[in-house]
């Protein structure tokens, strides 16, 4: 199966258990392996061929903006929710880190794949 990444993709949302976390938008990152057959887009050069990252970063992006979560868990999960909506995703792995979750380390991060059930 063919890859395509989408890397640190950046959004602000509510995230965390900690109450001062439920009071302001923190700064997640996405990484997205999205599995998908490109044979054909590569012959013909068509965007609807494909998987539009662009249409899907934003629909993501939307997404994480307008809900509150307390786990980067259940974020991951959504995120690999919405990129299985398109039939043209077989599977996906989806990263989320979440930069300053720990003073002493770069961020805190969360790895999920999962498949279409079709």
């Amino acid at each position: 199966m063919d890859k395509m990444c989408v890397n640190d993709l950046r959004l602000k949302c509510v995230i965390g258990t900690r109450p001062e976390e439920r009071k302001k938008k923190q700064a997640v990152l996405i990484n997205l392996t999205l599995e998908s057959d490109l044979r054909r887009a590569g012959r013909t050069d068509d965007l609807p061929d494909t998987v539009n990252y662009k249409r899907l970063a934003e629909r993501i992006v939307a997404l994480g903006e307008s809900n509150r979560f307390f786990l980067i868990e259940r974020l991951a999960d959504r995120v690999a929710a919405l990129c299985l909506e398109d039939r043209k995703v077989k599977a996906v792995t989806v990263r989320v880190d979440k930069p300053g979750a720990l003073p002493w380390a770069r961020s805190a991060a969360v790895e999920i794949r999962r498949a279409a059930k079709r």
